[in-house]
Parts: C-alpha cells; structure tokens; sequence
C-alpha cells in the first residue's frame, strides 16, 4: 500500500522482520538458506545415515541394587555416587522448559506442577531442593561455604511470564539472589512450502513457531555464560528435562562416571526395548572419514531403517540374551564437560546445533504443506557440533541405569495415558503414573535399606483414574534427608511400613529406627538438628486417595490425575530449634542436650 496505508502494520512487521533476523545467527538470510537446503534434502527423501553404519558405543551400566562393581569403571553404584560428590561443587545445572502443560491437559507450565500429592511440591521446587542439598554436601566435603551451584532456566515466550512469577512468589524457593538465571529462547519464522517461503499469519504478521529446545547451546554461549561459569573453575553442566522427577537421582552417580572416564558428554540412559518410540544412543562409524564418526542420539523411527540397512539387516530387534534392544534408550539428560564445551561453543556454529526438517506433505509429491513447517533443532544433537569441532578426540558416552530409578517422565494427558493403558501399555506417561512410581522408587530405597515393606510391582498396580499405580505405601524422601545410597542405608535401620501407609522424612541430621508405621507420619527437621527416631509407632486413618467422578468439575491441576487425596489423620514431628533429641514410641520429643 501507499504511504499513509496501514504504516503502523508495516512498522510492526518491519520490526518482527528485525527481530527475526537478530535473533537467528547469521540473521534471517542465514535460517532461510539452511531451510532451502533441508527442505530439497526432505522432498529428496535423503537418508541423512547413508555415509555411516552404527554399533553400541562404549559406555556404562549402573544398578541401585547391585553390589558389584562396573567392569568397566571398576565402581559400584554407591562409589560412582561419591566420585560425583568430590566434583558437585563445581557443577551448574541448566532446566530446559520452554513449554506449556498443554499436553498433559494442563495450561500452566509444568515446572508449577505438583509431583505428588502428600507434600504439594512442584517440578521447580523439587529440584531446588535437590540442588541445594548437593551445594549443602559440597560445603561438608570441602570446608567452602561459600560455593554456590547455579541454576539457569530455559525459558519461551509461553514460559517466561509464569516461571519468573512462581519464582519471585516462593523467594526464589530458597535460592540467593542472582543464583537463578533465566534465558528465554525465541521463536523463528513459520515456512509455508518447499521453496522455504516465510508463512504469513496475517498480512502484516509473520507465522512464527518454536525452534526446539537445542537452542539452549546458542543461548548460553550468547549470553557468554559457559565462558563465565569456565573462568569460575566450574567442570560440568548438567542439562535436565522438566518434569521427569527420577532422573534427579540419577545426576550424581553419571557425575561420578564422567570423571572417573574423561567424558566430554555423558547421557543418562536406560534400557530401550525394541522398537520403543523413544531415541537411542548409537555410534555411528563414517564409512570413509573416521573423523567424521560420533556417538548420538537416533530417533527411533531412523534407528530402524539404518539398522536394516547394515548387518544382518534385522533392524531394530531385541538382545535375545537381555530381551532389551543393545542401543540404550536416550533419558535426554546430559552432563557435559565444561572445557570441551566451551571449546565447542566458541566454534563457527556458536553452539547452534544441526538443524532438522520435518514438514507434513499433502501428498507424494511432497511439494505442498498441511501446515506451515520450520527448522527444528534438539539438544541431545550436541554432539555433532563436538565432532565437528574436535574430531576423534571427542569422548562421549553414555551411563544407564534401571528404568525405576530414573526415567518417568509426566507428558500425556489423563486421557491418553488411559487409551494407552487399555491397549497394553507399560508406561502411560501420566502425573498420576509419574506420581506413584516416585513413589515405588523410594520404597526400594527403604526395602534395599532393610526396612520391611513392599515393594510394588507390575502385577500389585491397581488401576484409579484408570491409570495403573501403586496401592501404597506412599514414601517421600526429601533432598534433605538423602541424595545419596549412602545417606538411606545409614539413616534408616530396621523397621516396617504397611501398604496403606503414607510417609516423609526431611532433615540431613534425622535417623529413624525401628520404625513401626502403619498410617501417616510426616518428620521434618531443620539444620543442624540432630534427631534419633528409635521404635516410634504409629497407627493412624492416614491419607486416603479419592477418583473424581465422571463430571465432576474440578481445577485442571486435579483434573489431569483423576483422583484427589484426603489426609484424614497424619502424626507429624516437626523440629527446626538446633539441638540433639530423641523421638521414642510415643511420639514424644525429647531433648538430649
């Protein structure tokens, strides 16, 4: 239109155009000639793993349970466990969440989720508390009080609002001032065809759409943190998902394996049955560069037509010796060494990892679109750009452990966690699926520790909401009671736990003894208090878990678990006032000095 038309619509758009191009490396040129390229290789159906065949990498295998020690590392669980501890000072820990609950059936974000009904903690607030219980155990092992982990939060612009909100309404959850930083990842523009054209949500407005949570590299090299945190002496970063409150346990023994191997990237996994829709960690040997081979991750729906490609041309088939597939499945938590990284950043690519098209033809000849399309990038591919920038040298693994230590992560609606159920599935994926297997987690925490209890297994599930979960006991073992194998064995000794019983210890100076539980008991106890919990009973109506009825209207924080708890009697012994005491059968607190 001529001058005098719509000018503030061409303002708008003049300056989205700008943002656009700033906020992409090497500008909006750049993005769209990388898009051209891609979309001609996706209409050419090329096979991105031709050049390459792929083996099982070098890698580790940990087991909770299992006294052994790792041939390879020579450490069993527990000393991997304090190979971490000697470096979790020198960490930082980076939350990629740019995106809503929507999926889960929840408009929020999903760090504001609670894992569990019994304490109401959320997502962030969980792993707060984790990361301050390790930065507490770093002061004990090193004298140095004054060393801080920071956290640094991926954010969008879905994101961004809410999560600085729920931070400054819980003082940063225990947090100091400036440990908590926040990067907030752009969107780029919506491609509406195969020639990489831009996508038009109005005339004046460019179609914009996420670009993945890989861009979390360029982030922190753009706001020159991984230069900071390496000048500072930090060693490793550590990257977690959102809302996969498992994995937390995972982080120190990987921590211990990283160091113990050299690994510039570890990657948490765990056993992948075959042909699972989930990725997996594959060495992927260039079939004329060695310098071009490296170990990542593969999508399952690539694993299987490169598996069939090569060998014995089976695909992708289980281990007839484990019933498991032999390429571990990707939990996409990494822990990265800090020299390699920053060395890979300073890179020509600036931490922008390979990007990815994955456009929906409206039919075979794949020219036009049902949707508009964009680049796409995922931060497990992080490796290509450590090849690219050293070569062979790169040494990156991978360390797996069991699937109920680590990987259950909260990402589909109640709905669809149901329909999955009903067909047979395992692992429905749901809060209320997330839920009871933190809490089958900790009871085999409690049962390898000595304590009497049962440990609930596939066939003791019991469906509520429709969901599969445990019947109980409902155990929570705060950060600040233990984050080590070590802490449980040493705090807990004896005892026995009904399965209708609900129970949550917090507190590094509490050990429970004898503990005879049948119903609710909360202990929490502050710093420096040093409480004995010997032969207390406890017999109470406890917590009682309730489905919602069929439309009923309740929040959609509710909603999403189908089913509320009631805690109709709950013991609770609370001591925050520094000093030693003794709890006996009654209840009673005592005072020792």
């Amino acid at each position: 239109p001529e001058a005098g038309v719509d000018d503030e619509e061409k303002k708008a758009l003049a300056d989205q155009i700008a943002d656009l191009d700033g906020s992409y490396p090497g500008g909006l040129p750049a993005y769209l000639s990388k898009a051209k390229t891609l979309l001609q290789e996706s209409a050419d159906g090329t096979n991105p793993f031709a050049e390459f065949e792929a083996s099982v990498p070098e890698g580790e295998s940990l087991s909770y349970t299992d006294p052994h020690a790792n041939e390879h590392t020579g450490m069993t669980f527990a000393q991997a466990e304090e190979a971490g501890l000697t470096g979790i000072g020198e960490t930082t820990f980076v939350l990629v969440a740019g995106g809503l609950g929507e999926r889960l059936g929840y408009s929020g974000i999903k760090l504001g989720l609670e894992t569990n009904l019994v304490t109401n903690l959320t997502y962030l607030e969980m792993y707060a508390k984790y990361i301050q219980a390790m930065q507490r155990m770093a002061h004990v092992k090193t004298g140095k009080d004054h060393i801080r982990i920071p956290l640094v939060i991926m954010t969008s612009d879905d994101t961004d609002p809410l999560t600085r909100q729920l931070l400054e309404e819980n003082d940063n959850f225990g947090f100091d001032e400036g440990q908590v930083i926040i990067v907030k990842q752009d969107k780029v523009a919506a491609l509406s065809n195969g020639n990489a054209g831009l996508s038009m949500k109005s005339r004046w407005v460019v179609e914009t759409k996420p670009h993945g949570h890989g861009d979390v590299h360029h982030l922190l090299y753009r706001e020159g943190l991984v230069e900071k945190w390496y000048s500072e002496g930090k060693k490793h970063v550590i990257f977690l998902q959102d809302t996969n409150a498992l994995v937390i346990n995972s982080v120190l023994p990987t921590l211990g394996v990283s160091i113990a191997k050299g690994f510039h990237m570890n990657s948490i996994c765990i056993p992948r049955l075959a042909g699972e829709a989930a990725g997996a960690i594959a060495r992927l040997e260039h079939k004329t560069d060695p310098e071009k081979s490296l170990v990542i991750n593969v999508e399952y729906n690539q694993l299987d037509p490169l598996l069939s490609s090569q060998g014995d041309c089976k695909g992708d088939v289980p281990d007839p010796s484990t019933g498991y597939s032999p390429y571990p499945g990707n939990a996409n938590n990494l822990v990265i060494e800090m020299g390699a990284y920053a060395k890979t950043l300073a890179g020509e690519d600036k931490g922008v990892v390979i990007e990815f098209v994955n456009p929906k033809y409206k039919d075979d000849t794949r020219t036009e679109f049902k949707k508009p399309t964009r680049l796409e990038c995922m931060m497990q591919d992080i490796p290509k750009l450590f090849q690219k920038e050293m070569g062979s040298e790169a040494n990156i693994g991978f360390t797996q452990f069991d699937r109920w230590f680590t990987f259950s992560p909260a990402k589909n609606s109640l709905d669809a966690g149901v329909e999955d159920a009903n067909k047979g599935g395992k692992a429905p994926g749901t809060m209320s699926s997330a839920e009871s297997d933190k809490y089958i987690q900790n009871q085999r925490k409690l049962k390898f520790a000595g304590v009497d209890v049962d440990v609930t297994e596939e066939d003791d599930l019991v469906p509520i909401g429709g969901i599969p979960v445990t019947p109980g006991p409902r155990i929570v073992i705060c950060p600040g009671f233990a984050i080590t194998q070590q802490e449980v064995v040493q705090k807990i000794e004896g005892g026995k736990i009904t399965k209708q019983s609900t129970l949550v210890l917090e507190g590094e100076g509490l050990k429970v003894k004898n503990l005879d539980l049948d119903g609710a008991l909360v202990i929490r106890t502050g710093h420096d208090c040093d409480v004995t919990v010997d032969g207390l009973v406890v017999r109470n109506k406890g917590c009682t878990v309730e489905e919602i009825p069929d439309g009923d209207d309740v929040p959609e924080e509710v909603a999403i678990r189908g089913y509320t708890m009631t805690k109709d009697e709950v013991m609770e012994i609370i001591i925050n006032e520094p000093g030693k005491y003794h709890v006996g059968p009654d209840g009673e607190i005592n005072r020792v000095e």
